[in-house]
């Protein structure tokens, strides 16, 4: 495993809560649209064993041509030590990054694509939005979704509707409203589906489109191939 040393170049503050965090790349260093890392503080590695609350598993919120690597993550005021930590971090710190993997490419079969998310979890089709409008090829649509109780949206700037590059995107601050829109998307029988949010949000969005007759091979996790079993395969009946 190669463990990559790097300097956070700028730190934006997207809303309040939600800092990005722009980390100088390595040269040999790559990744695709929806992928996620790890991302370790200084010390982690520092005893015989790793130091995992200095480690976290966040998504890459930008692509290689913006010449940086983004992690954008919420910090609220009660927070882990790891956030703690990194709330205080400045441009010029160091930090690691390890085992990159897309989980959550974006798929090119000729179908309407929908991105569920919930709040800051749409850092992860930030990218897979951008790879999009940079080459269509085989997409036929793109719709967004997001649900931020926070009603701070994120990315507004990328995430707004698009009609000429077919391309929507929705915010909804209640979850009322979000599931309403769910169970209408999930009227396209064809489409494909990603979720991205917490275990719970996941297991409810996947029940939602089980009932309305989206097959799991149509939903795309941001989970390990050996874990998606646990959220994919349940009978309905149950």
């Amino acid at each position: 495993m190669k463990i990559y040393w790097t300097k956070i170049n700028k730190i934006i503050e997207e809303t309040p809560e939600v800092k990005t965090y722009l980390l100088d790349c390595p040269d040999d260093f790559t990744w695709e649209e929806g992928s996620h890392t790890h991302f370790a503080l200084e010390g982690f590695n520092a005893g015989d064993k790793p130091n995992r609350s200095l480690i976290r598993h966040m998504s890459i919120s930008t692509l290689p041509h913006e010449n940086s690597i983004g992690i954008t993550t919420r910090i609220r005021e009660q927070c882990s030590e790891f956030k703690t930590i990194l709330r205080n971090l400045k441009v010029g710190n160091d930090i690691a990054i390890f085992k990159t993997h897309s989980n959550v490419p974006l798929k090119r079969e000729d179908k309407n694509v929908y991105l569920l998310s919930s709040g800051v979890g749409l850092a992860t089709f930030r990218p897979l939005v951008l790879d999009y409008f940079e080459r269509a090829d085989n997409v036929k649509q793109i719709h967004s979704l997001n649900i931020d109780s926070s009603k701070e949206f994120l990315f507004t700037d990328i995430f707004k509707s698009v009609p000429d590059k077919k391309f929507t995107s929705q915010f909804v601050d209640n979850r009322k409203d979000y599931y309403e829109e769910v169970k209408d998307l999930a009227a396209d029988k064809d489409g494909l589906f990603y979720v991205v949010g917490s275990d719970e949000f996941l297991i409810q969005n996947i029940e939602m489109l089980r009932e309305q007759g989206i097959k799991p091979e149509q939903i795309m996790l941001d989970k390990h191939e050996h874990e998606l079993p646990k959220f994919l395969s349940f009978d309905l009946s149950i």
